[in-house]
Order: structure tokens, then C-alpha cells, then sequence
């Protein structure tokens, strides 16, 4: 059976990544004439910056070339994130403590949202102060998406 384009592209990513000190967010294939490929990654330790992300992807373009990937051309970027995508790891939760976000969470059959600011990140869960209700701890099990809302 063979593999999906994105996990072979994230198994190759990975380690690279790694050794950068950060970590792997997720990997999208966007199929157009010329594939795009987005490998996006964070820091646990601050931000991203342009240097790392050009050697990340020079590294990562010589393994998907080495492997023929994608057996043709293609275009690859490596990026954070950013504000506008939701938060998908765990990791990426410490760093936005004293930001706000609105958390859309799961209890049961039940759907909840809590908006406010981020106060801690614990173990398996996080504190928001919500603005209409105080604080609400949420299991990160339990959550079914985070964004960030950016100051204005």
C-alpha cells in the first residue's frame, strides 16, 4: 500500500524540523498545475523566523527530490502558521498565554465556546478567562477548535 503524499512529506520533514528546535504543525498538498506544497511549523520557544524556514526548506526539497516525491515539479513553502489558522498542537498552546482566543469545545453531545484570555496551560488542559462567564477549564480532549484573536 503506498503511502499518502503528505505523511511521506512529514515523515521527511520531521527530523529536519527537529533540529531547527521546533516542531512539525501539518503539511497541506494543494494540487494545481504545479503542486504547492505548505509545510508549516512553530516554535515552543518564540517565533519563526525567515532564516530557519529558507534552511528547513532547501533541506526538505533535497529529501522530496532524493525520494521523487512528487516526480516533477513543484513549489514548497515553509511557514508558521499564523493568526489566522487555528491552533492544532498542543505545544503551540504556552506561548499565546495572555492572548485571547475563542476555544470552540465539546462536553458530551454538547458544543460550548469560551472567548477570552488564555490564563494557563497545564498538563492535559487550559484556563480561559471568559469574558461572560470567568474562568473555564478545558480539557484539551474536549476541544474542538482554537483561534487566536489578534489585537486590533
Amino acid at each position: 500500500m503506498q503511502k499518502d503524499i503528505t505523511e511521506v512529506i512529514k515523515e521527511l520533514s520531521e527530523p529536519i524540523i527537529k533540529q531547527e528546535d521546533m516542531f512539525l504543525v501539518d503539511v497541506e498538498v494543494k494540487h494545481k498545475k504545479i503542486p504547492e506544497v505548505w509545510v508549516l511549523v512553530d516554535s515552543e520557544k518564540g517565533g519563526v523566523n525567515v532564516d530557519t524556514c529558507s534552511s528547513i526548506s532547501r533541506t526538505v526539497a533535497n529529501l522530496m527530490e532524493d525520494e521523487n516525491v512528487l516526480g516533477g515539479a513543484y513549489r514548497l513553502n515553509v511557514s508558521s502558521p499564523g493568526l489566522s489558522r487555528p491552533l492544532s498542537d498542543k505545544r503551540q498552546y504556552p506561548k499565546n498565554i495572555g492572548r485571547k482566543a475563542k476555544i470552540k469545545y465539546k462536553i458530551e453531545n454538547n458544543y460550548h465556546t469560551a472567548e477570552g484570555v488564555i490564563e494557563a496551560v497545564e498538563n492535559e488542559l487550559i484556563r480561559i478567562l471568559d469574558e461572560e462567564n470567568g474562568p473555564v477549564e478545558i480539557e484539551f480532549n474536549q476541544i474542538v477548535e482554537t483561534k487566536i484573536i489578534p489585537k486590533i
